[in-house]
């Protein structure tokens, strides 16, 4: 079947949450919310390998609304477990426009702001917790919230879970959480820890990969560009963003510094609205940054990577990784920001000499060569800051070591002729 003949009511979903989809302006079923949602439905534990992007948040949430039906006790009957509080946010928010016509009631339970009013959420009763697993725990310790009641556990996200060393807070999760029930695992990469992670929390899972593992979607069209140092990536972005097709845009960095002087850059530059987000920044300023992106106020977001986790924002238009990520994997994550749900998108990633072995770790993951595209004829490259040369062939030291441990190094070289030099003027 074709995905245009697909139809939620051929999956059994019911009316209200059909309503809800209408108001959401939802499509027709995506490959993992067609594949998953009936094996979901018939109580299996299920692992979903699928990029994001593909609607794999309404394929784990629809099956759980439409089992725990309408709201009962106090007590919650579904949890799920998300990496960020931004992911967390995003998440609830889904599960109650999907639950909309419905009275099931859902809570979000994250760190980085006061507990009282998360306190009093429990209180009231829910029928389903979205979380981050060190705040789940913390209220369960508190004697703030009841576990016993669980039916179903989904784990969203399961990679970057273990690159964020959650292991040891899901394991004392696993301890005290009924052991009969559904688990879910959805994850965009399915590498040996979250393999390592399923043995421990699933029952003979379902695995459901409507992707190849780690796959870019095949409505993102990648390009990479080759540029000298830090400011000649300011300066080619600044080119990128005089252009009118790029009207919502999402700028990667690899560290918080770095987001923090791009986006100081932009906003003297850009028109249309710049914001910066990462771990430094408060809650509800970046809360207000995803707001204003989603409504389409802000055209230009800066993020480092785990900051815009989870972001879920129809109609990106391009991303741009002005970093490389230095995790292979995070490659797929970034560039899952646009072409969402089928929509087409453009990644562009720009490159600094001591960057070309990380590309090199990501076309082998992706199995593929990113498209090169060459500089404009009338782009002037730019100098060098006080120390980037020095940094970047310490770096190309570092890879090279890697490759080789017996390698020395060529900055190593130049210290001990140095070294040599001031013992003879001695």
């Amino acid at each position: 079947m074709s995905p245009d003949e697909r139809s939620f009511e051929a999956l059994g979903v019911t009316r209200q949450f059909i309503n809800a989809m209408d108001d959401m302006g939802y499509g027709p079923p995506t490959d993992i919310q067609w594949q998953a949602l009936p094996r979901m439905r018939s109580g299996q534990d299920l692992i979903g390998v699928a990029q994001t992007g593909t609607g794999k948040t309404a394929a784990f949430v629809l099956p759980m609304l439409m089992r725990l039906k309408f709201a009962q006790g106090d007590a919650p009957r579904a949890v799920i477990l998300e990496p960020t509080k931004e992911l967390v946010i995003q998440t609830s928010r889904h599960v109650q426009m999907l639950a909309k016509y419905t009275d099931l009631r859902c809570a979000a339970l994250y760190g980085g702001s006061g507990t009282h009013q998360q306190r009093e959420d429990l209180r009231s009763g829910q029928d389903i917790i979205v979380a981050t697993p060190g705040r789940l725990m913390d209220f369960y310790l508190k004697g703030d919230l009841i576990l016993k009641k669980l039916q179903v556990l989904v784990l969203d996200e399961a990679d970057r879970m273990m690159d964020m060393g959650f292991m040891h807070q899901l394991r004392s999760i696993l301890e005290v959480i009924p052991v009969k029930r559904q688990n879910l695992l959805f994850s965009a990469t399915f590498n040996e820890r979250v393999e390592e992670l399923s043995h421990e929390f699933l029952e003979f899972p379902t695995k459901v990969e409507v992707t190849p593992s780690a796959t870019p979607a095949e409505t993102i069209d990648q390009y990479l560009v080759e540029l000298p140092n830090f400011k000649s990536k300011l300066a080619y972005l600044e080119g990128l963003l005089a252009k009118e097709e790029f009207d919502r845009v999402i700028v990667f960095c690899r560290t918080k510094d770095r987001a923090d002087r791009v986006h100081r850059f932009l906003d003297r530059k850009v028109e249309g609205g710049v914001k910066v987000i990462h771990s430094n920044k408060g809650q509800n300023t970046r809360i207000n940054a995803f707001k204003d992106f989603q409504d389409g106020t802000l055209r230009v977001l800066v993020a480092t990577d785990v900051s815009a986790r989870g972001i879920d924002v129809a109609n990106v238009s391009h991303v741009v990784n002005f970093d490389i990520p230095r995790m292979r994997e995070d490659y797929t994550h970034r560039i899952g920001r646009t072409g969402r749900a089928l929509n087409q998108g453009e990644a562009i990633s720009l490159m600094d000499p001591s960057e070309v072995y990380f590309v090199n770790q990501i076309e082998e993951l992706i199995g593929g060569r990113i498209e090169r595209i060459p500089l404009p004829d009338d782009f002037q490259e730019e100098e060098f800051l006080p120390g980037e040369k020095k940094e970047l062939a310490r770096e190309l030291d570092r890879q090279k070591q890697k490759l080789n441990p017996d390698y020395k190094g060529a900055f190593h070289e130049r210290k001990k002729k140095s070294k040599k030099k001031l013992r003879k003027r001695r």
